[in-house]
């Protein structure tokens, strides 16, 4: 009898906790294989499946799957639902225009409210790579009972391991709690990207975790953040929320009053302002592969270091990363440190030091009436 009503709570427990994954953007740092209508996420940059799948796959049973959306573009929805048949397409929300995440945010947090009264969500990014889905959905439960427990904005850090230039960092204070045998520290401040001496600061004081854009928080405690810090936003939402109350096609709701939202992420309206944030440190492993030299982290080398993925030969060269699709042979001789992607109506060469610089080719892409559809 104990048992039966120990899981009758726990599924209780679980009924009102959701995982939102936010699956916009172009991923513009993976073009030509990354595009418009199908970006990083709904690509296999690393693995065999899409990273919009494995990360939905790493969830397990951490809550019910109809507890599960996905935040996308308009653009995108279609391609998502394709890759992921497990969701429905009430599942799957396709913003009519990028408003950045604080918008996002306040979106996914009037769904849910409309849904459960007593709420609280994960809002986690579709394109990182966490081998360790034990780990991760440990973690996420702790996540889950500090912010029903305490009522606060609650963060995972990632320990660095280097001293990198590229993340933001978050700064840990005292202990606040423990749960689960796991600390949960309250957060001192935010952190921007820091040049190379401040980043190894940062690493030696061991006081500094990576900030992974993964939140967990009630969706009262979220609300009330955003109506303090932007109220103008929150009125905004409170409108969409009014529309999903009547009945309205969140569709058409969203194509009547999205665009007038204020544009700003939720780093910069909240996570810096709040009074109550904490941070439980992962303990699982974490990369963001956020542009293409990062994915030779996860496919072997060959012994001169050069990372193969499809057709290729290589003579006299090294360090080189060459991925191609359909059968297509690329050959390289006496060249090192390049990327070569290759598809059907497009090919990149660069080298690796200059990747982020991807970004600049597809802007003179996209402003180009010639070349857009490339996008």
């Amino acid at each position: 009898m104990r048992q039966k009503l120990r899981i009758a709570v726990i599924k209780k427990t679980m009924s009102n906790r959701f995982i939102v994954i936010m699956a916009g953007g172009r991923g513009e740092r993976f073009w030509p294989q990354s595009r418009l209508k199908k970006p990083k996420h709904l690509l296999p940059i690393v693995g065999d499946k899409p990273m919009l799948v494995q990360a939905l796959d790493r969830l397990g049973n951490l809550v019910p799957k109809e507890n599960i959306l996905i935040i996308t573009n308009i653009e995108q929805r279609d391609a998502v639902l394709e890759v992921c048949p497990q969701l429905t397409a009430d599942q799957v929300i396709g913003e009519p225009i990028g408003r950045d995440t604080a918008a996002a945010v306040g979106l996914a947090t009037v769904i849910i409210q409309n849904k459960c009264e007593n709420g609280v969500y994960a809002i986690l990014p579709a394109d990182h790579v966490i081998e360790d889905s034990y780990g991760f959905q440990k973690i996420l439960d702790t996540a889950f009972q500090a912010a029903e427990q305490e009522n606060g904005l609650v963060t995972v850090g990632i320990k660095p391991t280097y001293p990198a230039t590229g993340y933001g960092y978050i700064h840990k204070d005292s202990v606040q709690c423990e749960i689960n045998s796991q600390k949960v520290y309250a957060v001192k401040r935010f952190v921007e990207k820091p040049n190379l001496d401040t980043a190894q600061s940062y690493l030696d004081s061991g006081e500094y975790y990576w900030n992974a854009g993964m939140f967990i928080w009630k969706t009262s405690t979220i609300a009330d953040e955003l109506k303090t810090h932007t109220p103008v936003l929150w009125d905004a939402l409170l409108k969409i929320s009014d529309g999903i109350k009547n009945g309205g096609s969140l569709d058409q709701i969203l194509e009547k009053n999205y665009s007038g939202l204020e544009k700003i992420s939720i780093d910069f309206a909240v996570m810096e302002k709040a009074k109550k944030v904490l941070v439980i440190e992962s303990a699982f492993d974490w990369d963001d592969v956020g542009e293409w030299p990062a994915v030779a982290r996860h496919f072997p080398a060959d012994e001169n270091g050069n990372v193969q993925k499809g057709t290729v030969l290589i003579n006299e060269g090294s360090g080189n990363i060459v991925i191609n699709q359909d059968g297509h042979l690329t050959a390289l001789i006496g060249v090192d440190d390049l990327i070569v992607v290759q598809t059907p109506d497009a090919t990149l060469i660069c080298p690796k030091n200059r990747a982020q610089e991807i970004k600049k080719v597809v802007k003179q892409i996209t402003n180009s009436d010639d070349l857009k559809h490339l996008i």
